[in-house]
């Protein structure tokens, strides 16, 4: 059971509101800082996390106690509000429905598509936050509520409609998604009509989550400090780039890069063939060795590129797929994880029968294989179309296989073209395929590699620093003192 002991009492409470977590389940790069960036806050405050009772959780736990119900509210349901402990001690609060979340799937939906009643799902999870901030938990209740896209966003929303004021913060880990629903949702939601208009949660007829969080929230923050300028173009805005763009000349809109954990460690890392540090390149050869028999390929003294990825056109996988022909043609290997849209899946499964012992292809995910990739691999493939963060791109750098990515987001604040890196502008064939080019000439320069191997991972990507700005942050928020601007775009 959670520690709610007066000698905890004294510190700011946060409650981190999110619909996926790295302990349970996860679908990207938002579970896995859900299950890092509490534990790194915990150092400060008295955090607590609030996340759906998704079948995945809820057989986590042998039991889960109930510490409140929770009435219905307009369409919304009743349900119950659990809290358990993890082996870490992090308290984590679980919103009970068997109806609305115990389902096969992944959070948001199952082999026939999202769930068709995800924005009950949703609203019932952010009003659940704003209920446990105004004292739902008679032994707990949040200073702030920090808040993880669209399906946390109506939280700061249900705050205002009741007149409440308590502090929040909005991370958009991606602007393209929105959670977008008819107009036909506002009552069964409990949306007031007067909210919804252009100064509210309309967007171009419609009902949109993430408009009415950035409307609504104390602060909004992204994950780069790039993605932040970026999103108040018209190119990258989503059609919110003049709300944004209002939000930032308030200095209420802040890029914060995110982190990684310290397992992402080649030095430590129980999962690899060898454990290596920087110039034991014999060790990374012999992780390289492992993933290519693993991949069925062929001994090779070429370079070996890599993709873990999403295989979606957002990432640019047709370009990885166009620049494979070339990489096989000089002498490289491919190899690739991930799974995506049915095109690309079936497009690289075709170029590994055509080249059978230059590229391997596994669809589906396994963490495990992933970082046997990053500690095996001289490059990773990146060349995405936009770029909130990444991780791949931070995970590679630290096992020393030098990421190729287009200058985006936060593949632009995190790689350094020619010193961990090699990074291009253009997302077409032929931007992608000169770096492509300057990575062979690299790689045939084994000084010069070396070096970038050491320099890439040497580089810590740590939550320490994250952690100190959304410290800042929080502290201003609360107290309504000056904007935060330790990252505000600019």
């Amino acid at each position: 059971m959670a520690d709610t002991s007066p000698s905890r009492s004294f510190r700011t409470r946060i409650l981190y509101v999110t619909p996926e977590m790295a302990d349970f389940v996860k679908t990207g790069g938002l579970g896995e800082v859900a299950g890092s960036l509490p534990r790194a806050l915990r150092r400060h405050y008295d955090v607590r996390v609030l996340i759906p009772g998704y079948r995945q959780v809820v057989e986590h736990f042998d039991h889960i106690p109930v510490v409140a119900q929770i009435p219905g509210h307009a369409g919304l349901p009743p349900c119950e509000l659990g809290l358990v402990e993890t082996s870490d001690g992090l308290s984590v609060y679980v919103l009970l429905s068997t109806d609305l979340y115990q389902r096969d799937g992944s959070p948001y939906g199952d082999a026939a598509g999202d769930f068709a009643d995800n924005d009950l799902r949703f609203a019932r999870m952010s009003l659940a936050a704003a209920e446990i901030a105004r004292g739902l938990d008679p032994s707990w209740s949040a200073d702030l509520l920090h808040l993880n896209d669209w399906q946390t966003a109506l939280a700061p929303a249900y705050l205002a409609w009741t007149g409440q004021r308590i502090p929040t913060v909005l991370t958009i880990h991606n602007l393209a998604y929105q959670g977008l629903f008819s107009a036909e949702a506002l009552g069964r939601l409990g949306v007031p009509d007067d909210a919804f208009q252009m100064d509210g949660v309309e967007f171009y007829g419609k009902l949109s989550f993430l408009k009415a969080g950035i409307f609504y929230a104390s602060h909004v923050t992204t994950v780069s400090e790039t993605y932040a300028s970026e999103i108040m173009t018209a190119e990258h805005g989503c059609g919110l780039d003049g709300l944004l763009r209002t939000r930032a000349s308030q200095g209420r809109l802040a890029g914060i890069l995110n982190g990684i954990d310290e397992t992402w460690d080649p030095r430590t890392d129980p999962h690899l063939a060898t454990r290596f540090e920087p110039d034991d390149w014999k060790g990374k050869r012999a992780n390289a060795e492992m993933v290519r028999r693993q991949f069925g390929l062929a001994v090779s003294r070429g370079p070996l590129f890599a993709i873990v990825s999403r295989l979606v056109h957002q990432k640019g996988i047709d370009l990885s797929i166009a620049a494979a022909e070339t990489i096989v043609a000089q002498g490289g290997q491919l190899v690739v994880i991930g799974q995506g849209e049915t095109r690309f899946e079936g497009a690289l499964r075709d170029l590994a029968r055509r080249h059978p012992s230059a590229v391997g292809v596994h669809v589906g995910f396994e963490e495990k294989e992933a970082r046997r990739m990053f500690a095996g691999s001289d490059f990773l493939l990146m060349p995405s179309r936009f770029e909130p963060c990444g991780l791949a791109q931070m995970y590679a750098q630290r096992f020393g296989s030098l990421p190729i990515v287009r200058r985006t987001g936060g593949l632009a604040d995190t790689v350094e073209d020619g010193v961990t890196g090699f990074t291009f502008s253009e997302a077409s064939p032929r931007g992608f395929g000169n770096a492509i080019r300057r990575a062979f000439e690299t790689f045939g320069q084994k000084k010069r590699l070396n070096a970038m191997r050491r320099k890439a991972m040497s580089r810590s990507f740590g939550w320490d620093g994250s952690a100190a700005n959304y410290s800042d942050l929080y502290g201003r928020t609360i107290g309504n003192g000056t904007p935060f601007r330790t990252q505000l775009v600019r």
